[in-house]
């Protein structure tokens, strides 16, 4: 009896070692763009240009969209925030810029966003609380990835609330659009990479 019970004991035990090594831990999405802990960037993001170029606007401005920024980017740990408090203008990026400020803050993507404020009336401060986020991401190289804009009013028809409420929607859905293109990324890193090589982010010619 003692001779059959001891085989069956070491069949047992490699069965249960063989369950353990290919279980699947919990945390772990099946859809490979919702795993994204492995590959870590650190983003720069630049002050956001402000249109119109009003002084009296801009730090709270500022303020509200690295709000928003902040917590779309809380629940993504991977994904690490540099602040560069220069504002870039929109529409002439400096690609040196881009890489040099990549380069000092070890950072492989860049975020160059604007914010645009819809003026009504006469006045020379008279806005709507409706604006339109931008930006654009790029690589340490200095290569244009991606480009998006969230529209507050088009998108949610937005008459009532505040401006820095809004500011933040509007940030937070630009940033659906930058994430998407991050998973994207990832998710060609993994699938090209072969396995036990490190990771590198793919950059576009």
């Amino acid at each position: 009896m003692k001779k059959l019970l001891l085989p069956l004991l070491f069949i047992a035990a490699g069965t249960l070692v063989l369950t353990s090594c290919i279980s699947v831990p919990k945390n772990l999405s099946e859809n490979p763009l919702d795993n994204l802990q492995h590959d870590k960037h650190r983003i720069v993001y630049f002050n956001p240009e402000v249109y119109p170029d009003v002084e009296e606007i801009k730090f709270p401005s500022y303020q509200a969209f690295f709000d928003g920024v902040t917590e779309k980017l809380r629940k993504f740990e991977h994904l690490k925030l540099t602040r560069v408090d220069t504002p870039l203008v929109y529409d002439s990026i400096d690609v040196q810029t881009i890489k040099e400020i990549c380069h000092n803050n070890n950072s492989d993507l860049a975020v160059v966003p604007k914010i645009k404020y819809f003026k009504v009336g006469l006045g020379k401060y008279v806005f709507s609380n409706q604006v339109v986020i931008s930006m654009k991401m790029f690589n340490s190289e200095g290569t244009l990835l991606t480009e998006t804009s969230y529209d507050t009013y088009r998108k949610n028809r937005r008459m009532l609330g505040s401006t820095t409420n809004s500011i933040k929607i509007g940030t937070e859905g630009a940033m659906n659009e930058i994430l998407r293109e991050i998973k994207l990324m990832n998710r060609i890193t993994a699938i090209e990479t072969p396995p036990d090589t490190p990771k590198t982010l793919i950059t576009t010619p």
